[in-house]
């Protein structure tokens, strides 16, 4: 069965990094692409990076661009979430997904090709 475990979530000041990771198994971790969702309090998932099956290709939403960097180890089977200069509006669960296909879209309007998704980490950033 696919399974997705993340990991590395915490308390963060305002200004600090945070390194997520998201360990993969259950399949060929390297043939699909992956990204990283979010939900804060009250809203509704919110996408927030990813990256193709061979990690040459990155998206980011805007809000978080020149401060979060997704990056892979495929040898490894772990996605990881780089995040800097994390403010208060980054507060939420986030959670890592297994794409259908060896792309993803940037800035999707469904979720439609994720078939897996993680439990999810917290990351709260205080003011």
């Amino acid at each position: 069965q696919v399974q997705l475990v993340e990991s590395g979530g915490g308390l963060a000041q305002f200004g600090g990094s945070l390194n997520l990771s998201c360990a993969a198994s259950g399949f060929t971790f390297g043939d699909y692409g992956m990204s990283w969702a979010r939900q804060a309090p009250g809203k509704g998932l919110e996408w927030v990076s990813g990256i193709y099956a061979d990690g040459n290709h990155k998206y980011y939403r805007r809000s978080v661009k020149g401060r979060f960097i997704i990056s892979r180890d495929n040898a490894r089977n772990i996605v990881y979430l780089q995040m800097n200069m994390l403010g208060p509006e980054d507060t939420a669960v986030y959670y890592c997904g297994k794409a259908r296909f060896r792309t993803v879209i940037e800035e999707p309007v469904t979720f439609k090709e994720y078939d897996t998704w993680g439990q999810g980490t917290q990351v709260t950033v205080s003011s």
